[in-house]
């Protein structure tokens, strides 16, 4: 019971040390990792070396690989480049091996580390944001190594009266049962880094022998594989995907492993030769990285296929413009909010779609039930999600999607023109603010696909105000006209119609491309990024053309739906 007391500890010892050092390097760096992560991922060999550092960084393929999963699920990478992270989040992981043989057992690292707890522990409950989080990461940086030293404490004892070393160890079927330990062990401690610790650790005091050690570290390469598969559980088909993936990989990596491990064995050997290695936990760890080296090296030419079978076997059969919204992602707001952010830019994109089809073909899309759903679903999704309120950036972004939500809400109401309309749309009268219409669509369009230059603002807003321009010119002119007998009530009432549908539909598509767009065009327009402030345009340029009374609906629709 001693022996089992002391090897507990010190399992509890390393995971509570790897906890806060992965918890404070990911707060510390912030939204700074989660951008470079999405920043540098352009192909799946630049995600490849993205995932592989950010792992290094952090200390967890887990994190990683939840975050990843987070990041596909948001819409913000796709499913080749999410691979590519993957692979290189296996590969980063590999590097708390080495950090273990070459630091935590070639030196006493616990005595020194006590200091540091002492240090980080001030820090955590007295120091500020930043401070806090260096605090967390000096204290996890020093039980690390006191779980480690822990740990061979431990495995000595169990060493001198249980000698696992002399179980079988040669042979399939005694590799496949030591693989399936190193995945139970990993399962248990929810840990492949704190399995692989404890497997060094007991190869440093010959608990175990090499063939069993390498087993084991596969064992714990698949068991990993356990933290992505709950993480998708009841999540979406991106999610689902992703964790698929994660077990597909690893699983064959490791049989390929098993399957090649006296090539590997004997390669070992052959360097342990030739460069002299004398301690067996280099050469673990030297295995760790090289069997999944092998992995990446037969997977990563092949992500494209690979993604497709995935896709193949997981196929998306819920409603393509919330696919985003998965409901694992609120627990970080961060990504959550883009999740929203991109389901919005698509739902606008179809919308504006719909709108270009019918006015340049007469042909008014059905989808005005699908995209209201979309809508209120969006709605909902963002109501339960809550920045604090500290978190200026995070506020302003959900201050502009219910700005956002609020104009696709009200352009909805404009997807299909009534039926006394629709004609006049297409008159010569009423043919200069179509165009106009037609032009802003475009530029909508391109904008929230990425193509559009960097004045698409301003050029929407000018053909936004020329429609309302000529909608107050056009009013005065239809209302003199019916006066005079040279219109027909019922024609210049349908005619007003068609300039107020062109209007609206000019200024709602406007403002919802500005509240989507990048944070570089929203700093342009509120001034600042630590309050936020209402861009809404004055209406100072139309005042001139709005003199007449009655001409207040060009701000102001009462017709309009009211936000749910």
């Amino acid at each position: 019971m001693n022996v089992l007391f002391v090897v507990l500890g010190g399992v509890g010892f390393f995971l509570l040390g790897m906890n806060l050092l992965t918890e404070g390097l990911k707060n510390l760096a912030g939204d700074s990792l989660r951008r470079a992560l999405i920043r540098f991922t352009g192909t799946p060999g630049k995600a490849f070396v993205s995932g592989t550092l950010a792992t290094l960084l952090v200390q967890s393929s887990s994190a990683t690989t939840i975050a990843v999963i987070g990041f596909v699920s948001a819409g913000l990478l796709s499913f080749p480049q999410a691979l590519g992270v993957i692979f290189g989040a296996s590969l980063g992981t590999t590097g708390t091996s080495w950090l273990v043989a070459w630091v935590g057992l070639k030196f006493k690292m616990g005595l020194y580390a006590l200091p540091l707890i002492g240090l980080g522990a001030f820090l955590r409950l007295l120091g500020r944001r930043s401070w806090r989080e260096l605090g967390g990461i000096l204290a996890g940086f020093a039980l690390i190594f006191i779980g480690i030293d822990t740990l061979q404490q431990g495995m000595q004892v169990l060493a001198g009266r249980v000698n696992l070393a002399e179980l079988p160890a040669h042979g399939l079927v005694a590799h496949f049962t030591v693989v399936l330990m190193g995945i139970l062990l990993t399962v248990i401690m929810q840990s492949s880094s704190a399995a692989i610790a404890t497997t060094l650790t007991a190869l440093s005091v010959h608990a175990i022998n090499f063939e069993q050690a390498s087993s084991l570290v596969i064992g714990a390469a698949i068991g990993t594989t356990v933290t992505g598969a709950l993480a998708a559980i009841g999540a979406g088909v991106p999610a689902r995907r992703t964790a698929l993936a994660h077990i597909l990989f690893n699983l064959t990596t490791g049989i390929i492993a098993l399957l090649l491990l006296p090539l590997f064995l004997a390669g070992l050997e052959q360097i342990r030769l030739v460069w002299g290695w004398k301690d067996e936990t280099i050469s673990l760890a030297a295995f760790h990285t090289g069997f999944i080296a092998l992995g990446v090296i037969l997977f990563l030419p092949l992500v494209n296929r690979f993604s497709r079978m995935i896709e193949t076997l997981v196929p998306d059969t819920g409603p393509s413009l919330t696919r985003h919204l998965d409901r694992t992602l609120q627990a970080t707001p961060a990504v959550a909010l883009e999740a929203t952010r991109m389901a919005l830019r698509e739902t606008l994109l179809e919308m504006i779609r719909c709108l270009s089809t019918g006015l340049m073909l007469g042909r008014w899309s059905p989808q005005r039930e699908d995209i209201e759903a979309a809508i209120r679903q969006i709605q909902e999704f963002l109501d339960r999600l809550h920045a604090h309120p500290d978190d200026l950036v995070l506020t302003r972004s959900r201050w502009e999607q219910v700005h956002a939500v609020d104009h696709l809400w009200r352009l909805s109401t404009r997807l299909k023109p009534g039926l006394s309309v629709r004609p006049f749309l297409a008159q010569d009268r009423i043919g200069k603010p179509a165009e106009a219409c037609q032009e802003l669509l475009r530029l909508a369009d391109a904008c929230l696909c990425g193509t559009a230059d960097s004045g698409w603002p301003a050029r929407m807003q000018s053909l936004s105000q020329e429609i309302a321009i000529i909608r107050a010119e056009e009013r005065k002119r239809i209302i003199e006209e019916t006066a005079r007998g040279m219109l027909g009530p019922a024609e210049a009432l349908h005619l007003l119609d068609a300039h107020r549908w062109l209007d609206r539909v000019g200024h709602h598509v406007w403002r919802a491309c500005v509240y989507l767009s990048e944070g570089q065009l929203r700093q342009e327009e509120a001034g600042t990024q630590n309050t936020p402030s209402n861009p809404e345009p004055t209406e100072s340029a139309l005042q001139n053309a709005q003199e007449s009374p009655g001409n207040n609906e060009c701000a102001v629709d009462a017709s309009e739906k009211p936000v749910p």
